[in-house]
């Protein structure tokens, strides 16, 4: 089915899917884009409503749902957690936060990269820990892609800027990972993705001045995915805000959201509303739009989760921001949704950036950096010895 919607993002991805990729998929019993249609999706959370009736019902059947998404990720048992070995460059001073490009090992010469967002430190603030927040990206592409595009810095900016450590990293293949020449095709893809924002929450735990107990994630599109997928399976996420991706009817447009079989095995049937509702009974943002597959968000999937929430006696945790005259995306007033949610939940500050008079949050202290000024590496004779080739496979099981 032809989306009227369908963005660079998945015009992209479907040309970079090779015909024998596809045909080796079809020996799995993968869910993926549109993979049923909307009357299908109702009819299928209907039939799922039916397998619990209480807290003790759903969490069984979360459990499952939980191992169903490692096995077919094949990250069960999870890999060892080998030595980050993490690298810090290039700090950037800004009036009111700054930045410094980071990466580590996610897995042995495997290098996942980032950009690290710290508010400026105050008199009395040398012991304080603060809230830490992952924000992955989606499948936004060109050369001011992925984490260098202007709204993901603004959103990591003000979030730094409310007193949270912000790490924003890159997906396989986009931003410095592509840069140094791997592809986002990689028949790896879900796994190295799935353990890399594993990863990267080890990572931000590692820092001495990041709170363990308040941590959050949010992300867009194929971000979404990423932060609905981490959450169900890490607990240590305390707050998570999947934009504009959690829907009953779509599964994900590309491999590393929907192509191993996460959703559908022959013991147990389940879709992305149910995975996102693992993060019950933590709080969780659902923002949607009425321009992609996310419009039936307000009377489809928010009520599902909300009745998941009520089981555990939660039901004001979870809300949905829709916005049903926008399209697909974290444009402006979907992070003015989520500031005051993660404010709320984490403890953070919004005196910085909150605007009394227009009761927006006031992004313009960001400064906006170009792809050069944010890489880690500039070019592959600059890594460490140990880096693995482009495109090389990854042994999840090396020592």
């Amino acid at each position: 089915m032809k989306l009227p919607f369908l963005s660079l993002t998945f015009l992209f991805i479907a040309a970079a899917v090779s015909d024998a990729a596809l045909a080796a998929q079809n020996d799995l019993q993968l869910c993926q884009g549109n993979y049923q249609t909307e009357a299908e999706a109702v009819e299928q959370l209907r039939r799922l409503r039916s397998a619990w009736s209480n807290v003790e019902q759903w969490s069984e059947r979360a459990a499952s749902i939980r191992t169903q998404i490692l096995v077919g990720a094949k990250l069960d048992p999870l890999p060892e957690k080998t030595d980050l070995n993490p690298v810090f460059t290039n700090k950037r001073d800004h009036k009111a936060y700054s930045v410094e490009s980071v990466a580590f090992e996610a897995f042995p010469g495997f290098f996942v990269y980032g950009s690290l967002y710290r508010p400026k430190a105050k008199t009395g603030d040398a012991k304080r820990k603060r809230a830490g927040i992952l924000c992955p990206h989606g499948h936004f592409i060109g050369r001011d892609g992925g984490r260098y595009r202007p709204s993901q810095q603004k959103r990591c900016a003000t979030l730094a800027q409310m007193g949270a450590v912000v790490l924003s990293y890159d997906m396989i293949g986009f931003g410095d990972s592509g840069h140094l020449g791997w592809k986002h095709q990689h028949p790896q893809v879900l796994t190295l993705q799935t353990w890399s924002s594993i990863r990267a929450l080890d990572f931000l735990l590692s820092l001495n001045d990041v709170d363990a107990q308040r941590i959050g994630v949010t992300g867009c599109s194929g971000g979404g995915t990423q932060s609905f997928l981490l959450t169900a399976i890490d607990d240590r996420i305390s707050v998570s805000a999947p934009v504009v991706m959690v829907s009953a009817h779509f599964f994900g447009g590309c491999n590393c959201e929907s192509g191993m079989p996460i959703h559908k095995t022959d013991q147990l049937e389940t879709n992305n509303v149910e995975i996102a509702a693992l993060c019950a009974p933590r709080p969780m943002l659902l923002v949607s739009v009425g321009g992609d597959w996310t419009r039936n968000t307000p009377l489809v999937e928010f009520p599902y989760i909300r009745d998941v929430y009520r089981q555990f006696g939660k039901e004001t945790s979870v809300e949905n921001a829709h916005f049903p005259n926008q399209k697909h995306g974290y444009q402006f007033m979907k992070r003015q949704a989520m500031y005051p949610f993660m404010a709320k939940h984490l403890g953070l500050d919004r005196s910085p950036v909150f605007d009394q008079e227009t009761e927006l949050y006031d992004e313009s202290a960001t400064v906006i950096e170009t792809p050069q000024e944010m890489r880690v590496f500039e070019n592959s004779s600059a890594m460490p010895k140990h880096s693995l080739e482009p495109g090389a496979e990854v042994d999840l099981r090396r020592e």
